[in-house]
C-alpha cells in the first residue's frame, strides 16, 4: 500500500468517488467547490487507486473538514478507510489543525466513533441519506 497527497483533485480520486458515491449510492451532486480548495489523499494498492478522501479548512466551522471518504468495493475490509483517516488527521495536524469535523453517513457512524469522533446534533438528510455531524480534537 502506498499513498499520495494532492493539492488539487486528481483523476484517481474522481474515478473512485464516481464509482462509490454516484454508481453505488446514487448521489447526484458529487463534486463541488470545496474540491478546488481541498487537499486530496489517494491510497494505491499495486498501482491501482483503491481509496480516497479530502480535507479543507472551514472558517465557518473554525475547523478542518474531512469528507468524501470512499473505498472501492473490491478493496474494502482492508482497513483503508481507517488508514485514510489517520493520514488526513496527521496532515491536518502538520498544518496546525486542532479540531476535525465531518458529516458521516449514519450507516457508518460506528466506523467514525472507532476513530475517536463524537456525534454532534441531530441526524439530517443529505441527498436522501441520513447523516450525522461528528467532531474530533487532535
Amino acid at each position: 500500500m502506498e499513498f499520495k497527497i494532492y493539492e488539487s483533485l486528481p483523476e484517481e480520486a474522481k474515478l473512485i468517488r464516481l464509482k462509490v458515491f454516484v454508481e453505488e449510492q446514487k448521489f447526484q451532486e458529487e463534486f463541488d467547490d470545496a474540491d478546488k480548495r481541498a487537499v486530496h489523499i489517494v491510497i494505491f494498492e499495486d498501482g491501482i487507486a483503491a481509496a480516497t478522501c479530502r480535507f479543507f479548512y472551514s472558517s465557518e466551522k473554525e475547523s478542518f473538514v474531512i469528507g468524501r471518504v470512499a473505498v472501492r468495493k473490491e478493496f474494502r475490509n482492508k482497513h483503508y478507510g481507517a488508514k485514510l483517516m489517520e493520514l488526513a488527521e496527521k496532515e491536518i495536524s502538520n498544518r496546525g489543525g486542532k479540531i476535525v469535523t465531518l458529516s458521516a453517513q449514519y450507516q457508518v457512524e460506528g466506523f467514525y466513533e472507532k476513530q475517536g469522533y463524537k456525534k454532534q446534533g441531530e441526524i439530517f438528510l443529505e441527498e436522501n441519506y441520513p447523516h450525522i455531524a461528528m467532531t474530533k480534537e487532535l
